[in-house]
């Protein structure tokens, strides 16, 4: 069982771990700055009236305009993260102002976000200031090489992400109904040659899933493969361009593609510090670096080591865990998404729903119907519409509210129908089943009426 065994002291050169980490910072940097100037912050967390909580994190929730200030202190401690200024001050803030905005409504869940939190919490544990880093003139010491796991760890987490994303699209809707890129991609008829020519043509939208599956289950490996690795970073670069230039998903693909650079060599990784350092001086900057200390190894205490291997073990089999609890569910996971969140599971799904909700009085029966704009934002109310605990948050929001005003003996139904994947709508929520009396927990819902159709699931 050699293979099962991994040598916890073997030192690697600390310049790989030096070159995420700046970029990584640039990234967070960036993405602040970008969702600020877009005007996201008041649009998704000052103009609406209710948010969405994730189960256990309800108390979570925008601070007015003090939001503002948490996107100033999450942008200045990614720039600190990249420059290795107060490192480990530095990304725990981040680590936690990052987590707390994604936790401030759960209409925002991207998994790339999700991807940031994950990565940002292990980086609190990494030297990743070891080099390269302002860090090290304060300190006036630099390391020269590093455990090689620190940046193993990180490997690992992508290799995650990307082969979970493949096993999860080993199902009969993607593989052999081409969905929902069938969907999808005849919408980008106006794109530059391939818009006319390829998008309309159901040929490409069954090469695009099967590709799609491919890439994710097998890149991972041809990174980790030196002879491979140049290829696998083309292949890389040419899914995530393609792909941002087709879907409006954010910073996602920039990030996904420095963070692969992480597989190459010391020795690329070196070349880029040195490039970064030769465009400082040119512009006259340039960090006294001569009077540091070299010290050969970065070695953790014994007491840190047997406190942080063993956690970051057992965090990384959460991980490897984690996506697999929808078994723990009936019915069809892209119906109920009861384990949906949190495994990547990336763009699997076109659902569209209608919910409406009834509010009765169950003394007299009276009732009346509510207008979902009275308190719900645009996106607010496309998200509700088909995922069952935003329909149950909502309605116990609606009982809540409804009862402030002097309602009593409150029922709240709901009338929704929902399509998935290009089939039919159908009856989604059963209607005559008081929501407000339904609470939220780990169990299955039973109030969500079983799914009509069959997606065979093979993989993840």
């Amino acid at each position: 069982m050699k293979f099962l065994k991994y040598n916890f002291k073997e030192q690697t050169n600390a310049a790989p771990l030096a070159v995420f980490r700046l970029f990584f910072g640039l990234m967070m940097f960036a993405s602040i700055v970008r969702f600020w100037a877009n005007g996201w912050i008041e649009k998704l967390y000052l103009e609406p009236k209710m948010f969405f909580s994730y189960y256990g994190f309800s108390w979570i929730k925008p601070i007015g305009n003090y939001t503002y200030l948490l996107f100033v202190i999450c942008g200045l401690s990614a720039l600190f993260i990249a420059v290795g200024y107060k490192y480990r001050l530095a990304i725990i803030t981040f680590f936690l102002s990052f987590t707390y905005i994604e936790l401030m409504d759960k209409t925002t869940y991207l998994n790339h976000y999700y991807f940031i939190t994950i990565i940002s919490f292990v980086l609190i544990f990494l030297p990743a200031n070891a080099t390269f880093s302002i860090d090290n003139l304060f300190k006036k010491k630099k390391y020269i090489n590093i455990p090689k796991w620190t940046i193993d760890i990180i490997k690992i987490l992508l290799g995650i992400v990307y082969f979970y994303a493949g096993l999860a699209k080993l199902n009969s809707d993607w593989l052999f109904r081409a969905m929902p890129l069938k969907i999808w991609l005849p919408s980008k008829y106006d794109l530059p040659l391939i818009g006319n020519n390829f998008m309309q043509q159901e040929w490409f939208h069954f090469a695009m899933s099967w590709s799609g599956m491919l890439y994710d289950l097998s890149i991972p490996f041809l990174l980790l493969y030196k002879r491979t690795r140049i290829f696998a970073f083309v292949l890389v670069v040419i899914f995530h361009v393609f792909t941002r230039v087709l879907f409006p998903i954010g910073m996602f693909p920039f990030i996904m593609i420095v963070s692969t650079l992480i597989f190459f060599d010391a020795k690329f990784h070196q070349k880029i510090i040195d490039f970064i350092k030769n465009f400082l001086s040119k512009l006259s900057f340039r960090a006294q670096s001569r009077n540091l200390k070299l010290i050969n190894n970065y070695n953790f205490s014994t007491n840190k080591r047997k406190l942080f291997i063993p956690f970051l073990s057992l965090f990384l089999i959460i991980q490897l865990v984690l996506p697999f609890r929808y078994l723990l569910y009936p019915g069809e996971l892209f119906w109920t998404e009861e384990g949906y969140r949190f495994s990547w599971r990336v763009m699997l799904m076109e659902k569209a729903g209608m919910t409406n909700f009834k509010v009765v009085d169950t003394k007299t029966g009276r009732f009346f119907m509510v207008d979902n704009k009275d308190f719900l934002t645009t996106f607010q109310e496309k998200q509700m519409s088909f995922q069952p605990d935003f329909i149950l948050e909502y309605a116990h929001f609606l009982g809540d509210h409804f009862k402030s005003q002097g309602h009593k003996n409150i029922a709240i139904f709901a009338e929704s129908y929902v399509a998935l994947n290009g089939r039919l709508s159908t009856r989604y929520i059963d209607s005559k089943v008081d929501l407000y009396q339904q609470k939220e927990s780990f169990k299955h819902k039973d109030w969500i009426i079983p799914f009509s159709s069959n997606i065979k699931i093979t993989g993840l």
